[in-house]
């Protein structure tokens, strides 16, 4: 008998659902790029799910950008996920931040 458990991220580690959108994508100019297509060192934004107790910046259901090569993948519940730590994130768009940049998503 399988039992669900609850789960509490620790310390500055940060649960992230990645971005689904591995299909065609277009520019800013309107240039169709194929899914095919690899960009070396491109950071993705993906949804935080969760955070450990030693997390400063970031909520539950912020958008982080990060690096694709700096994450962990997990399964729960048959489901994909990503384990970040908070240093390792690039950037928070969030509602409540006072202090920004001017660009917006």
């Amino acid at each position: 008998m399988t039992e669900r458990l609850p789960i509490k991220m620790l310390h500055d580690r940060v649960l992230v659902r990645e971005p689904t959108e591995n299909g065609e994508r277009r520019s800013s100019g309107g240039i169709l790029i194929p899914a095919t297509a690899q960009v070396s060192k491109r950071l993705m934004w993906g949804e935080v799910l969760a955070v450990g107790n030693h997390v400063r910046a970031v909520e539950s259901g912020d958008r982080v950008l990060f690096s694709p090569d700096d994450r962990f993948e997990v399964e729960i519940a048959g489901e994909e996920f990503l384990l970040l730590r908070e240093r390792d994130l690039h950037a928070v768009a969030a509602e409540r931040n006072d202090q920004n940049t001017g660009l917006y998503l």
